[in-house]
């Protein structure tokens, strides 16, 4: 049985996790490349090394990155965001590989923020992306994080448009407070095992 590679993504506020924890539930291996990337942040040598290189050694406190240091840096400034990403991406992706390889199920997902703004998106057999009204999305960051529209509106625009993420998509989740999230999951979920059977 073929082992399918699947990508999870959706802009910030989307539900990602939402939907990546109905998957869980159904026994599927979620692989969470933002979880995965904090912990190369701290952990890996290379990468530790790269970014003292690239951006100084304050970003690091007692041996962990300050995330707030840093993401005051990159986020105001796209060419410092892309040498970030061109730094941990490469690592996580490779560390999505050893991982599926340990995993037992017709198929595996890695959700992730960015796979349309990578190329990510090529390494994988399908994408599902999760979709939702951009006001809707500002909300829920807002209320999440505790931080204002302006914050979550600049985060928003260092990702690319709902337009070029739908580009990308396999599936479409819609995650809008209108339409059941799980229903649309567990149809995806059998379609994916139809595939890995096949």
């Amino acid at each position: 049985m073929l082992m399918i590679k699947v990508g999870l993504t959706g802009g910030i506020g989307s539900g990602k996790s939402t939907v990546a924890r109905v998957f869980n539930v159904l026994g599927i291996p979620v692989f969470m490349a933002d979880d995965a990337g904090r912990a190369i942040l701290d952990d890996d040598a290379e990468v530790r090394k790269a970014l003292t290189v690239r951006f100084g050694t304050a970003i690091y406190r007692n041996g962990i990155v300050d995330r707030k240091a840093l993401a005051s840096r990159v986020f105001k400034d796209t060419a410092a965001l892309k040498d970030l990403n061109d730094i941990v991406h490469p690592v996580v992706r490779h560390a999505f590989r050893k991982w599926s390889l340990e995993q037992r199920a017709p198929y595996v997902i890695m959700e992730a923020a960015v796979l349309a703004e990578s190329e990510g998106y090529k390494a994988f057999d399908r994408i599902i992306v999760v979709s939702a009204p951009e006001e809707l999305r500002l909300q829920r960051v807002m209320a999440r994080d505790k931080v204002d529209a302006n914050a979550v509106q600049a985060r928003m625009r260092n990702q690319v448009s709902e337009d070029v993420r739908l580009r990308i998509a396999d599936h479409v989740i819609h995650n809008d407070d209108i339409q059941l999230v799980t229903p649309q999951v567990v149809a995806i979920h059998q379609e994916l095992i139809n595939l890995a059977a096949s």
